[in-house]
């Protein structure tokens, strides 16, 4: 099981990119003190997404981070009413899935379900 991903961004987009996350189940928790000045944290379950400040945030072209969301439409329809575009794309094992950037410029994929 992965417990967290950090992902860089800039401290200005921390509040857009909590809002981002929340459209896909996670809630903002409390980072530790030695961490909080310098990282705001989501976590949705036991997994968490760490949000590391930084001030030329590397954004991967291509890498991203996979969600599986508990009601697909639902999320998809909450990203649009929010502003987003969820690209969909080929369904490799019957799921639904979309890709979406968040604010930070993060590619990040919404599946139905994951693969077997």
């Amino acid at each position: 099981m992965i417990q967290h991903v950090a992902i860089e961004v800039r401290e200005a987009d921390v509040a857009a990119c909590v809002r981002f996350w929340a459209l896909l189940g996670f809630d903002r928790v409390e980072a530790p003190p030695a961490l909080a000045a310098r990282s705001t944290w989501v976590q949705a379950g036991a997994t968490q997404i760490h949000l590391l400040y930084a001030d030329a945030p590397v954004v991967a072209p291509q890498g991203h981070v996979a969600v599986v969301a508990t009601d697909f439409a639902a999320t998809l329809d909450a990203l649009r009413a929010a502003g987003y575009e969820p690209q969909p794309r080929r369904e490799y094992w019957g799921s639904p899935r979309a890709f979406v950037r968040c604010p930070a410029g993060h590619r990040v994929e919404v599946m139905a379900f994951a693969p077997a």
